[in-house]
């Protein structure tokens, strides 16, 4: 864990209400796993006083980190209007990120809107040549290319509630199709999801009831970071030996198994 004053390599929106942030930063790219977050101050002063969670989406050559963000409060519209050059507090590696897949399995990945974001660090470090990425989001507009955030191929199927792009509906509803269809593979379809508590509970129902391995990342407050707080606490499941989990310390990833889902 790195605690550090970091530059802004980049700030751009690349959808509605969403930014692609670039950061330098050797030492969070050596050390940074798929499925973990960054702490960032937000400000220079005391406002916001708290550190923003933010998953790292991304580390490229160059010492360069990437994070996707929406602008949905005063924190992420302070983030929105940096620029290139300054710098911003940044405490992490944090969490547990995901267990790989093996190289001869079709890993699946389920995102809800932002939730999209550690499922593309997952995607980077892959090395199978089979990854599908569903992505669910409101409308047309909010659709990222995943393109300029992964340096691989991947295959994207886009669900659009509104219906402006892609399937008209849940994503839920094309993981369900893609089940179906390979259902005779069904052991090598490990599944990674995150976003939404209402998506993330249809995706455990789904994959419980074909008995499907499964990886979520959790999206919860955080104001340490650290597990301190206890801020993000949650349920283990009753299998457990924990009674509860610090989001942030003993995740953001979890397997389905390890949540009590009943008490989310």
């Amino acid at each position: 864990m790195i605690d550090q004053d970091i530059q802004i390599v980049f700030n751009r929106r690349i959808a509605s209400e969403t930014f692609l942030m670039g950061l330098r930063s050797y030492e969070i790219v050596e050390t940074a796993r798929p499925g973990q977050f960054v702490m960032i101050r937000v400000g220079s002063g005391i406002d916001p006083l708290l550190r923003r969670p933010f998953s790292i989406c991304s580390t490229k050559e160059n010492d360069l980190f990437l994070i996707l963000y929406r602008v949905v409060g005063r924190g992420t519209s302070i983030m929105a209007k940096k620029r290139e050059g300054e710098r911003l507090s940044v405490l992490g590696p944090l969490g547990k990120g995901f267990e790989l897949p093996q190289n001869d399995q079709m890993p699946v990945l389920v995102a809800g809107g932002m939730g999209i974001a550690p499922l593309l660090s997952l995607a980077q470090a892959i090395k199978t040549s089979d990854v599908q990425i569903m992505m669910g989001v409101g409308t047309a507009n909010e659709i990222i290319s995943i393109d300029e955030i992964v340096d691989r191929h991947v295959d994207v199927s886009i669900a659009t509630d509104d219906g402006t792009e892609g399937y008209a509906g849940p994503v839920t509803d094309l993981l369900e199709e893609y089940l179906k269809l390979h259902e005779p593979r069904k052991d090598s379809l490990p599944l990674f999801s995150c976003g939404p508590l209402p998506m993330l509970k249809s995706v455990v129902s789904i994959v419980n009831d074909r008995d499907i391995s499964c990886q979520v990342s959790l999206e919860a407050a955080m104001a340490c970071g650290l597990g301190a707080c206890q801020g993000c606490v949650i349920k283990a499941s009753s299998k457990k030996k924990m009674d509860y989990y610090h989001v942030c310390k003993d995740g953001p990833v979890f397997p389905v198994q390890a949540i009590d889902w009943n008490i989310l």
